[in-house]
């Protein structure tokens, strides 16, 4: 049996959903070195994150970098990233809260045809993403963990380390057109309901939202109008109960024109928001 087909069938048999693509990461990471492939498969069978074990993640056909410790951004937050990409105009301004590896800031600059310094060599935003800000916008990233805005900073984004809007360098009051945010948003409750080894890696900062789900998505509404323009959009990943429970604050706030995300099974994946001024 070669390496590949052994791996796989490891791989499987441990309970791993995509053996095959786990396989052909791993085998990359470790080339020719048996040895390394027998330590990057025992980290993996433990639980760990793959992403910190390749030390990559494909988002929205980016290749991004992913450090140890650092949320990894999943599938799902393409369709998000897309949408922010539609929603962001050509030379306008963008703020990524919560960041992570910098995925969203990441796609927001990659517009096709415009290759930025810093970006991984090839990298390119899926056609389907249409045509983004590109090299005229500016976009900006936070993040409370340090060790993310360093890895957002190596993947090519302006990042700077703090509690959502609060690091932001002067002059962007009034002034953002898109607002985009992955908070935690997992009702506290229900965190020991994530996939197997979540929290075993992975800091619950990371994915609890408090009581509801709530507690930072609702600062992210009620302090966005601040930044935002008369017009600007704000771009929420959450869940169907989440959206319901923010309808009085954007109402009370001035937001208008809000519509939900939906996936391929109509399930509820993001919220967008329109500030009034």
């Amino acid at each position: 049996m070669d390496r590949r087909r052994a791996l796989v069938s490891t791989l499987s048999t441990a309970g791993f959903v995509a053996p095959e693509e786990e396989a052909n990461e791993l085998l990359a990471r470790a080339g020719a070195d048996d040895a390394l492939l027998d330590v990057l498969v025992g980290r993996r069978l433990t639980g760990e994150p793959l992403a910190w074990i390749t030390g990559r993640v494909s988002f929205c056909d980016l290749e991004l970098a992913v450090d140890p410790g650092v949320y990894v951004p999943r599938w799902q937050t393409e369709q998000l990233a897309r949408r922010a990409v539609e929603l962001l105009p050509p030379a306008g301004t963008a703020v990524d809260l919560c960041t992570g590896a910098g995925a969203i800031a990441r796609v927001l600059l990659a517009a096709p045809g415009e290759a930025h310094d810093g970006a991984q060599a090839g990298a390119r935003v899926m056609a389907e993403a249409g045509a983004g800000a590109g090299a005229g916008a500016r976009v900006v990233a936070t993040d409370l963990d340090e060790r993310a805005v360093a890895c957002a900073r190596a993947n090519g984004v302006e990042a700077y380390c703090g509690d959502l809007f609060a690091p932001l360098p002067g002059g962007f009051d009034g002034q953002v057109d898109l607002v985009v945010a992955v908070v935690p948003y997992v009702p506290t409750h229900a965190l020991a309901l994530l996939q197997r080894d979540t929290l075993t890696f992975e800091s619950p900062l990371s994915y609890d939202g408090g009581p509801d789900g709530t507690d930072i998505l609702r600062r992210v509404v009620t302090e966005s109008p601040r930044y935002l323009r008369p017009g600007g959009t704000i771009l929420l990943e959450l869940g169907g109960e989440e959206a319901d429970a923010l309808t009085g604050d954007l109402s009370r706030l001035g937001y208008v024109d809000v519509a939900l995300l939906l996936d391929d099974d109509d399930d509820v994946r993001g919220l967008e928001a329109t500030w009034s001024g």
